[in-house]
């Protein structure tokens, strides 16, 4: 578990089974988010480590918007909390069967972690339902945060807080694929 700043203690009410909030110390970016200022922040943050992983812009565009909503819905629901980002490699952790594989460099991910001390979720599936807002959004928060990313995990307890999770994989481009597949075969 990761606690909200350096001086905060762990979520610890947060099932780690449930949802593993990994690491205490990023690979990327880390942003305290307490003002529209850092909800800016995290945005661009996000963006700007997924274009040095090597993702395309689009790629990392749909990043920075689920950043930029993870933190605003922090900043609008919690009054603060942690966004953090992680390089990660498919090879090393089993996941996601489209990205990874047996060659080096086509299994890099982004991992988004948002944590808060919040209110918390009393009804995930309902604040997953697009249209749906506890207050005057749109209701298109969570629901487009896990249609833009490849993974998606949320784990809240009311009165304790929220931790989501996602996870964007950098796919291989078609002539890395093919080659990956071609190597595949001869084997």
């Amino acid at each position: 578990m990761i606690g909200l700043s350096p001086e905060d203690p762990p979520l610890a009410s947060l099932s780690e089974q449930t949802l593993p909030c990994s690491t205490a110390s990023p690979t990327g970016p880390r942003i305290w988010v307490a003002s529209e200022t850092d909800v800016f922040t995290a945005c661009r943050a996000a963006r700007l480590f997924a274009e040095r992983l090597g993702f395309s812009r689009v790629g990392a565009y749909q990043i920075a918007t689920a950043a930029s909503e993870l933190a605003a819905n922090m900043l609008l629901h919690a009054g603060c909390g942690t966004l953090l980002a992680n390089a990660l490699a498919a090879n090393m952790l089993g996941a996601n069967p489209l990205a990874a594989s047996d060659h080096s460099g086509d299994g890099l991910g982004i991992e988004l972690i948002a944590v808060d001390r919040g209110p918390g979720i009393a009804d995930l599936s309902l604040a997953l339902t697009d249209g749906f807002s506890t207050g005057q959004g749109l209701g298109c928060g969570l629901p487009g945060v896990k249609r833009l990313m490849d993974e998606f995990l949320i784990d809240s307890v009311p009165g304790l807080g929220t931790c989501v999770r996602t996870v964007k994989w950098l796919l291989p481009t078609p002539c890395r694929l093919e080659q990956a597949q071609d190597n595949h075969a001869r084997r």
